[in-house]
């Protein structure tokens, strides 16, 4: 068995970044600068449908305010 054939046992936590994206992070490592956490722990697939249901806007949090200020000015 390769080690990609390994179940993964990691314990993820969702994090967060300025613009709003999200990602995984194991949990015994220190949250990257930049990043915070975003409240939920657990296995990868479950980080992962959590990322899926909240992370409705893929658009980064400042294009996303840039949109909305160019539409307020038409």
């Amino acid at each position: 068995m390769g080690w990609d054939d390994r179940e993964d046992t990691t314990t993820y936590r969702v994090v967060v970044n300025i613009e709003e994206q999200y990602s995984i992070w194991p949990v015994d490592r220190e949250i990257p600068a930049g990043w915070r956490d975003g409240g939920k722990t657990g296995p990868k697939a479950e980080c992962l449908a959590y990322i899926k249901e909240v992370w409705t806007d893929m658009r980064p949090l400042s294009l996303r305010k840039q949109m909305d200020e160019a539409k307020g000015q038409e």
